[in-house]
């Protein structure tokens, strides 16, 4: 059984520009004390065609958790534009969220997101080089890829 039942995540500040920070309100409950932390990230992909190019944009680790509910504000800043490869900073890619416990993860959630210029004639005629101040980014929030992942929760170690 999970200790950890992940109950809501909204997102925030969408659409926004390139250069803000993601926003993600999250709510989740724990069924079980936990002595260690759980450790959330937020990845943006930076090229579907190589994982060398994701950013881990921030962590935050909660805990120890003891039964109940739990809301609050993740914030990571915005990826790093010069890590993106040229041609893929316009168009679609994912921003993920994942959880873990104990170098585990057991949850995860991916939003498509959609970057494009402000203005059609950019959009139209694609800059050589990108201009951030004028992309805005779209999160994709109403179809959250979930995934859900056993983990041992418990050590059976005794020391």
């Amino acid at each position: 059984m999970a200790a950890i039942n992940v109950t809501n995540v909204r997102v925030l500040n969408n659409p926004t520009s390139f250069l803000e920070s993601f926003r993600f309100e999250i709510t989740f409950e724990c069924l079980t004390p936990l002595q260690e932390d759980i450790e959330w990230k937020i990845i943006y992909v930076g090229s579907s065609n190589d994982a060398k190019y994701d950013q881990v944009l921030d962590s935050a680790l909660i805990g120890p958790l003891q039964y109940g509910a739990m809301r609050f504000i993740f914030e990571a800043p915005g990826p790093d534009i010069s890590k993106i490869p040229v041609d893929e900073v316009v168009g679609i890619t994912a921003v993920i969220l994942t959880c873990s416990y104990k170098d585990q993860e057991f949850y995860r959630i991916g939003y498509y997101v959609n970057n494009q210029y402000t203005e059609p004639e950019l959009m139209e005629n694609l800059p050589s080089t990108p201009i951030p101040e004028k992309i805005q980014r779209s999160i994709l929030e109403d179809r959250p890829r979930i995934s859900k992942f056993p983990i041992e929760w418990t050590s059976s170690k005794t020391n």
